[in-house]
């Protein structure tokens, strides 16, 4: 497996960029996970948006249950991803 991509959804941006540090300790990433805004359908208050870490994987090593242990750390989830 290669160039998996995973994605934590977090509540805010404090809880995504505390996550994302915690990955890059925990894991030793190589590269430092992406922060995106996810604004909820048909929401303009930015309060409503919540962010995602995206993990890239290139090597296919990360343990989804490891990642989502994460995720939950900071009152978020992994998503699954597609296949």
């Amino acid at each position: 497996m290669s160039d998996v991509r995973h994605v934590l959804v977090l509540p805010d941006r404090d809880a995504a960029e505390e996550a994302a540090e915690a990955a890059m300790e925990r894991f030793g990433l190589p590269f430092e996970p992406q922060l995106v805004r996810d604004a909820l359908a048909g929401e303009d208050d930015a309060e409503d948006a919540q962010w995602l870490v995206v993990v890239e994987d290139e090597e296919g090593r990360l343990e989804g249950a490891a990642l989502h242990a994460l995720a939950e750390e900071f009152d978020g989830w992994r998503e699954q991803p597609r296949e």
